[in-house]
């Protein structure tokens, strides 16, 4: 481990999401403000309240994994499998140092589906007919267990669960890892597949989700006064991140510097942020303070902006405390494109991130309409935005009180 700070850098991006399966057409239709909902179509959602969501589409796992060892995953690890092989295009076919490549991907909840299906089955023909695959296929870890083993990374291997931080809380924490000098690179960021029937029923029981069921193009609406709910996606967003000197040496593309991060916890309630977005705030201004920046320097910010009343007015009163109203930076939620991808929403959203640097192009906030007057941002409404940018920060928080900021900056 040394004792001086690396620079991290990023050298590799997949992406797969309701907007494109892969990082090119997920930008092309985000920055042109197409989301990517629709009415679930994987299950009948008839009787549930509702009934929109963010469902990645013409996938099939085949493509990236031989049928056997498919069938022994989840769909969230097939979505983490299919976005690591775009972030490790680079790589493929070359030597690398497997001893010093970790591996650190975030899920809030892992297989949701195999738990249902297999529950379904010990309930119908009792425990014998449960799959001996059931706990290595449900567990939340093994999106990085099997993404380590694809690859030979032997470096530290684990995953961040923190709900909809999750990916968050892996890109920071691999952030810190490499800075510290105990590996060279690690493939982070996140993966979910939670739209199933009791996920669903669960966030409709909460009364959390989007029942804008006669128009599911338009039901994602962060920070508009017409907002209902968040609407439930799936996918996977995962970085190679790496220090720079190694990066360097071996001759990498770098698409951008993340240059800090800031993690707290509101300790406060359950599911709600607590009142003025104060552990928001703060995680805000330990990313700026870690990035070496002043408030004033950011020039947009990628916002967590689910859609729901409560997140949306903290998160607004939060950017306001640490930016000020009158000159802060442009903020879009990309989730009015996405829909929330939960733990995998952060990987998705550093991704996108990164591009809004390399194109030097804001992604609008699609369907903001009427900008909720408790939202006073600087907004970029329904239309994509230039303008010539150095920083930006993307903002994940979750379930729990879980705050995450990462400050990414242009590479120079």
């Amino acid at each position: 481990m040394s004792t001086s700070k690396k620079r991290v850098v990023v050298t590799g991006m997949g992406l797969v999401s309701p907007c494109g399966n892969n990082v090119e057409d997920s930008w092309r239709n985000i920055v042109a403000g197409k989301p990517g909902i629709d009415r679930i179509s994987s299950f009948d959602v008839s009787d549930f309240s509702s009934q929109v969501g963010g469902e990645v589409k013409n996938f099939d796992p085949l493509d990236y994994l031989e049928k056997k060892e498919s069938r022994r995953m989840d769909r969230y690890v097939h979505l983490a499998v299919a976005a690591s092989q775009e972030a490790m295009k680079e790589l493929e076919g070359k030597d690398f140092d497997g001893e010093n490549f970790g591996t650190i991907v975030g899920s809030g909840i892992g297989g949701i589906s195999t738990f249902e299906t297999q529950h379904s089955n010990y309930a119908d023909k009792g425990p014998s007919r449960i799959s001996p695959f059931f706990i290595p296929m449900m567990i939340s870890d093994m999106a990085s267990g099997i993404l380590s083993i694809r690859y030979g990374l032997k470096g530290p291997n684990f995953c961040t669960v923190s709900a909809c931080a999750s990916g968050g809380h892996g890109i920071a924490t691999s952030f810190m890892t490499i800075q510290n000098g105990y590996c060279k690179a690690v493939l982070t960021g996140g993966a979910e597949a939670t739209i199933s029937p009791m996920a669903l029923g669960g966030f409709c029981s909460m009364k959390a989700l989007s029942t804008r069921n006669d128009d599911p193009v338009a039901s994602s609406r962060p920070f508009d006064v017409g907002r209902d709910g968040f609407v439930m996606a799936e996918g996977s967003g995962i970085i190679l991140l790496e220090e720079l000197e190694h990066a360097l040496d071996r001759g990498a593309t770098i698409y951008a510097e993340l240059k800090g991060v800031g993690m707290t916890g509101d300790a406060y309630h359950m599911t709600s942020p607590v009142p003025g977005g104060v552990g928001a705030a703060q995680a805000m201004r330990m990313a700026l303070e870690d990035a070496g920046l002043k408030a004033g320097e950011i020039d947009y910010i990628n916002a967590h902006g689910t859609s729901t009343l409560y997140n949306d007015k903290a998160e607004s009163e939060a950017i306001n405390s640490v930016f000020g109203r009158a000159n802060g930076p442009h903020v879009s939620s990309t989730k009015s494109c996405s829909g929330h991808l939960l733990g995998a929403a952060a990987g998705l959203e550093f991704i996108v991130s990164v591009k809004t640097l390399l194109e030097q192009t804001m992604p609008p906030t699609a369907n903001l309409e009427e900008i909720d007057p408790e939202c006073p941002l600087n907004h970029v409404p329904q239309k994509a935005l230039q303008k010539d940018m150095r920083y930006v920060m993307s903002n994940s928080f979750g379930f729990g009180g879980h705050n995450v900021s990462l400050v990414i900056a242009k590479y120079e």
